[in-house]
């Protein structure tokens, strides 16, 4: 709903505790005189406000982050920098409990012409920050001449006071599982290791665990702001990073800089619309990989001469692996759910599109590897058997946002509408609508606020071949902005996101409107 004037100003005066002025009482005195007040410092948010960074040479990445070496200097040689910044643990509390987040920056390359810090979240929920911006800043090193280039592992996420559920062994069995049940039987096991799983997700947060949703990574957002010196939040979130976006516009529509939002979520989608969407947008992608297929006639790999056909095929294999894992890795065997989650993966991008089909034709043949690698990369396994806590934290943080909660029961009376969408992520969607319901903290909403009268302009960039954020979510995201704040720009190519595609038309706008301020006209089409 529109913020007025009047809740933006109260709600600043809750976030934002003034100094406190502590008076003496008034005495008697040898001279008859008063006692002269004495002043304490900033309390609350204005305290940690006030904080200052102390920024150092970055480790390698921890456990939770993925592991791996430590990141190298950009060409040129600028080191990469990292620090902690605390926040309080519930915004409510400022003057109690903190949470240590974990902050990595590059400075901008022209100190002279610096507009401020560019922040980066890359999606997820629960990927971390720290780790994404030096693996894409080759994307971003324009953007990086007139901003320091900043991102972080979100609350719960990576080095951040990571959720983590299980074990990495326990972690292989429960992602081998069938989370799509034929039986009885198999709907009780599913459901005694999501009850399991969410109990080793409390047990380790603790009290936590209900602190970790997007509100306060939001709120942790302008904490930061107030932390680097900027009066305006800049700002590039891209999936869910969009709707952490959104909702900050909704908070702190004032404090809104330059904003990009890519591959954008529909915020209006509760959870079921939500996974009903991203069903029908992977089904998409499939589409247009088979459509890829047929159109390389004998140089494609995978059997028939139609999309129809290689989706037949398709399924056929998963209906294979559901009665009978193929070999995998090691003594890691390929299962049907993990072959569904490795095509999902490589449908995030074109450039992965010869490895699934590699993938499909060598799982055809009796080898999984491929496909069992593909689907280690979606939950956060390296090769060492370590898992990070992406998909810990994504869970946390989903659970602790919406209110939904559904059954295996419930779940499954939606099969049918999943089924529709298709034939091959239907029953996995489907099911995973569950995923919440033996989570032991309540959600926060239906679907996030983010109407932002006031905001300044925000970029909003949906792309017609995007999977996993439907490319309907960019003109609901615009809407829900409110009149007058999202400049909506389409790009009509494939995977995951617009502006990393080397697409020169997107980068041409989005570069124009962060380093210029030329805001693109609603509507414009990319290429």
């Amino acid at each position: 709903m529109p913020i007025s004037a009047a809740q933006r100003t109260a709600r600043r005066a809750a976030l934002l505790t003034a100094t406190a002025l502590l008076t003496a009482t008034t005495g008697c005195s040898d001279d008859g005189g008063q006692a002269a007040p004495e002043t304490s410092g900033p309390t609350g948010l204005d305290a940690l406000a006030a904080q200052k960074l102390e920024w150092s040479e970055c480790l390698p990445p921890s456990p939770a982050e993925g592991g791996g070496p430590a990141p190298t200097p950009l060409p040129g040689g600028t080191p990469w920098e990292c620090a902690f910044m605390t926040a309080p643990l519930d915004y409510a509390k400022p003057d109690g409990e903190t949470v240590d987040l974990a902050l990595i920056r590059a400075r901008a390359a022209a100190p002279d012409r610096r507009i401020g810090s560019l922040v980066f979240n890359f999606g997820g929920p629960g990927g971390s920050g720290v780790t994404g911006l030096p693996g894409f800043a080759a994307d971003f090193e324009t953007l990086r001449s007139r901003y320091d280039l900043v991102s972080f592992d979100p609350r719960g996420v990576g080095r951040s006071a990571p959720v983590e559920c299980a074990t990495d062994k326990e972690l292989d069995a429960y992602y081998a599982l069938d989370f799509t049940p034929d039986d009885a039987a198999e709907e009780k096991t599913l459901s005694e290791a999501q009850k399991a799983y969410a109990s080793g997700c409390e047990k380790d947060a603790g009290n936590r665990l209900p602190y970790v949703g997007t509100e306060n990574a939001a709120r942790d957002m302008d904490l930061m702001r107030r932390v680097l010196g900027d009066e305006k939040l800049h700002y590039f979130g891209i999936s869910y990073g969009t709707e952490l976006g959104g909702v900050y516009a909704h908070l702190f529509p004032a404090n809104v800089g330059r904003a990009v939002f890519d591959a954008v979520v529909d915020p209006t989608a509760g959870v079921e619309a939500g996974a009903l969407g991203q069903t029908k947008g992977f089904q998409l992608a499939l589409d247009n990989f088979a459509q890829d297929c047929v159109d390389r006639g004998d140089d494609c790999r995978l059997p028939g001469s139609s999309v129809a056909e290689i989706e037949e095929f398709i399924t056929g294999l998963l209906a294979e692996l559901d009665a009978k894992p193929i070999a995998g890795i090691g003594d890691r065997k390929l299962t049907q759910t993990q072959a569904t989650n490795g095509i999902a993966q490589a449908l995030y991008s074109k450039e992965f599109w010869p490895y699934l089909e590699q993938g499909l034709d060598e799982a055809d043949g009796g080898n999984g590897a491929l496909l069992l690698a593909l689907s280690d990369s979606m939950n956060g396994r390296n090769q060492s058997g370590s898992y990070s806590n992406i998909q810990a934290a994504n869970a946390a943080i989903n659970c602790v946002d919406f209110k939904e909660r559904f059954t295996l029961g419930q779940a499954k009376e939606r099969l049918p509408e999943f089924q529709k969408a298709s034939a091959v992520f239907g029953d996995f969607m489907g099911w995973a609508l569950s995923s919440c319901g033996q989570w032991p903290v309540p959600g926060t909403w239906e679907h996030p606020n983010v109407s932002a009268p006031g905001s300044a302009p925000i970029l909003v960039i949906g792309n017609t071949g995007d999977p996993a954020t439907p490319y309907e979510g960019a003109r609901a995201m615009v809407n829900a902005l409110g009149k007058g704040v999202g400049a909506e720009l389409t790009y009509k190519g494939q995977g995951h996101g617009a502006y990393s595609s080397g697409d020169k038309c997107v980068k041409s706008a989005t570069d124009a409107y962060l380093l210029n301020g030329k805001v693109p006209a609603s509507g414009t089409v990319c290429p």
